[in-house]
């Protein structure tokens, strides 16, 4: 299934026409409709908004992954958020510099280039997550069962 099936199945789940989404969305209905096609990506603010209104995250759209698989990893604290960030702006500086990014030999239009840096920043977040959760001490994580 493709990311256009998932945003069409979304919608159903909802009841709502795709005039009624792309209202929300604030955007053309018939843009609306070439997302659902698959013929065209929506661009990452567009993606960050989908993803809010059906509250899942930009990977499920994008990758189809289980909006919940990631519900039993650790929440991230203010300080992974800030390593997340400074490593992003490492990241970034690196793809900006001289170096273009190229797919398949041709320049990345900065659409693609969106989406790549949002995968990065979704794969950062959740190798952060896993790696809390692999190395987290028994002794603190009954701690937080008993707090929660």
């Amino acid at each position: 299934m493709g990311y256009g099936d998932r945003l069409k199945k979304l919608r159903d789940k909802r009841n709502l026409s795709q005039q009624q989404l792309a209202d929300a969305l604030n955007i053309n209905r018939s843009t609306y409709a070439r997302y659902e096609l698959g013929q065209t990506q929506p661009d990452f603010d567009t993606l960050k908004k989908i993803a809010s209104f059906y509250d899942v995250s930009i990977d499920y759209l994008i990758k189809g992954e289980n909006p919940s698989a990631k519900s039993n990893l650790p929440e991230l604290t203010e300080k992974d958020e800030k390593d997340i960030a400074k490593k992003m702006e490492s990241i970034l500086e690196e793809m900006d510099s001289n170096t273009a990014l190229a797919f398949d030999g041709e320049p990345m239009d900065e659409e693609t280039k969106e989406l790549v840096r949002a995968a990065i920043e979704s794969n950062l977040r959740l190798a952060k997550q896993i790696a809390k959760k692999k190395f987290t001490p028994k002794k603190y994580k009954d701690e937080n069962k008993h707090q929660g």
